[in-house]
């Protein structure tokens, strides 16, 4: 990553950066899936997680033999959800921001002869799309990495069809309350106040650790943002879990993420 690349200055181009430098290694979200999940999934047994561990309801998702059905992965590349929903049976376009990431998306589908569209952008920008061009919306937990969802919620709700359903994954915000070095050892002590900026939180020594190890700035965003903003958005909450990374001690008193189905009623 380009050490001249302020996060403050343009956190879309830094995180982009970030995202790219997370691919070279190996993030967990960034390894492309096998080609046995491929198979399963044209065979109609499959799986995609919103959260780091339960997957999403069968039931949230239309059935792609039935009818021709468009979705679109907003900032969900990385070779993994995309890839499942093709061999599926949906026409799949995927929107993110990190190159790399969508280079791991193509490699799945020219190994495995899928087809999906890529598009390199910023999430809270769908402008390349017109309005309500879309049946399905899969958006993972990303929205993390943006200071403002709710333009992310606003173009979601405007290019999906009447009828169409938008599954995300969210952060709970009470992440972000606690010191992160502390809370990985077990330590719960509260340092800041929601919402929540990497940009205005992290210590000078954090910051320069974030920019050495081109580590993603992250936001935690409100409640009232991240659900009340998708019905503001013109969108009724239709479903609702909650989840938990087991690997993190919080995840013993609180699950730490919840996933939405919200529907375009009009």
């Amino acid at each position: 990553m380009s050490r001249n690349l302020d996060p403050a200055d343009d956190i879309v181009a830094y995180n982009r950066e970030a995202w790219d430098s997370q691919v070279r290694k190996k993030n967990r979200w960034t390894v492309p899936v096998s080609s046995e999940e491929i198979q399963r999934a044209r065979d109609d047994d499959w799986r995609i997680v919103l959260t780091p561990e339960k997957h999403v309801p069968d039931e949230w998702f239309p059935n792609f033999r039935e009818a021709s059905v468009d979705v679109l992965c907003l900032a969900g590349s990385g070779g993994q959800q995309a890839p499942v929903l093709a061999a599926a049976g949906a026409n799949v376009t995927v929107f993110d921001n990190s190159p790399a990431q969508l280079k791991q998306d193509q490699l799945v589908a020219d190994r495995e002869g899928l087809a999906l569209k890529l598009v390199q952008g910023d999430m809270a920008d769908l402008s390349v799309f017109e309005d309500e061009s879309f049946d399905l919306i899969v958006h993972p937990c990303s929205n993390c990495f943006v200071p403002n969802v709710l333009p992310v919620w606003k173009e979601a709700a405007r290019v999906m069809k009447p009828g169409a359903n938008l599954l995300s994954g969210i952060v709970n915000p009470v992440l972000y309350l606690f010191d992160d070095q502390l809370m990985e050892r077990g330590e719960f002590k509260v340092c800041h106040k929601i919402p929540y900026s990497d940009l205005t939180s992290l210590s000078t020594e954090q910051r320069r650790e974030y920019l050495n190890d081109d580590e993603p700035f992250c936001f935690g965003h409100t409640l009232a943002d991240q659900l009340g903003g998708q019905i503001e958005a013109g969108l009724s909450i239709t479903g609702m879990f909650e989840d938990r990374w087991s690997d993190w001690p919080i995840s013993q008193y609180i699950p730490t993420f919840i996933a939405t189905k919200a529907t375009k009623l009009n």
